[in-house]
């Protein structure tokens, strides 16, 4: 039953004529009621100015402040670039949507937003896991911190996380190379690889494996990663409780941030996969779980460093009553 299942699908599929570039392709985004628009696109932007604004100012205050140019800080740096580039890839074109009712979109930017939503995903993992390992470190071997985490190993480390997501999301996107397409509406709100290969001809059984396996890999080793660091910052500062008391409230305020940040993405990325799973879900449902993703984390991060990290938020007070009195001097 399966294998006519499939012959039958294969053959509607070869029934109709793949299609020639210039591909355009039509977003069905959300289902808004007349008159609903701009509401929508007034929160979309509301959105997008708070992402901007916490990641723009906690990278501006890492920058200027050089009390800040550590390791710790300038991974978050590299978080927040991570956190601006979902946001943009899928928020501005949802606005066009929203305001002007724009959804076409072509082959080209398609495929570009698709691979940086998913380099977003696999990024920000791959990141977290260079920032459990700096944790690790910092707790665990605070003596011998600086001689391990030089800036050599900080910035290969850093490269390397981005390095991974790279090639892992360009092999991804490899099998879209010679797949015929037949189809032009994207059954999502922004594209993504596997809402562009259900509209192939022909099945892509390697890049639904290869798709699942990945996803499976990376997070299944982040989680390792995370789970063996925390594991060790716990039993270090349980033995290092005899000598120094204040070194559980030390262990909270260094990784309590990047915890936070951790399980905030992994709730997201549930929230999503389970909604995919139930059929009765609605599409506007699906697709405001799939803006979250994308919203919430880059939105939360800043202020959950901003207000965990006691460096990062004297320094941000800093800088800003600096500003103040610099405007209130000139007037």
């Amino acid at each position: 039953m399966i294998w006519r299942a499939v012959l039958l699908w294969m053959e509607n599929k070869t029934m109709v004529t793949p299609l020639k570039q210039p591909i355009v392709f039509e977003l069905q985004g959300f289902d808004v009621q007349p008159g609903n628009g701009p509401f929508l696109f007034f929160l979309a932007l509301l959105a997008y100015i708070v992402v901007l604004l916490g990641n723009g100012v906690v990278i501006s205050v890492i920058m200027i402040d050089k009390n800040l140019y550590r390791p710790m800080f300038i991974m978050i740096c590299h978080l927040v670039v991570c956190d601006l580039l979902g946001a943009t890839m899928v928020l501005p074109r949802l606005m066009m949507d929203l305001l002007m009712g724009i959804k076409k979109i072509t082959y080209i930017s398609a495929i570009t937003q698709a691979f940086c939503a998913h380099t977003y995903g696999a990024a920000m993992l791959t990141i977290l896991s260079v920032m459990a390992y700096d944790r690790y470190i910092a707790v665990c071997e605070p003596l011998r911190y600086h001689s391990i985490m030089t800036s050599v190993r900080l910035h290969s480390c850093c490269a390397l996380a981005w390095m991974v997501a790279l090639l892992l999301i360009a092999v991804l996107f490899s099998f879209h190379m010679n797949v015929p397409l037949c189809g032009q509406i994207i059954q999502h709100v922004y594209c993504s690889n596997r809402s562009i290969l259900n509209l192939a001809c022909v099945p892509t059984p390697i890049s639904n494996i290869y798709g699942l396996s990945m996803s499976w890999s990376v997070s299944t080793g982040v989680f390792v990663i995370i789970a063996f660091s925390y594991i060790r910052i716990l039993s270090a500062s349980f033995k290092k409780r005899q000598t120094d008391s204040s070194v559980h409230k030390k262990a909270f305020q260094t990784c309590a941030p990047h915890l936070i940040v951790y399980v905030l993405y992994q709730i997201a990325s549930v929230i999503i996969i389970v909604s995919l799973r139930f059929p009765f879900v609605s599409q506007n449902i699906r697709n405001f779980f799939s803006i979250l993703f994308i919203i919430i984390p880059p939105a939360l991060n800043p202020i959950i460093y901003g207000l965990v990290s006691k460096d990062l938020r004297a320094s941000i007070l800093k800088v800003f009553s600096k500003q103040v009195m610099r405007v209130c001097h000139k007037e």
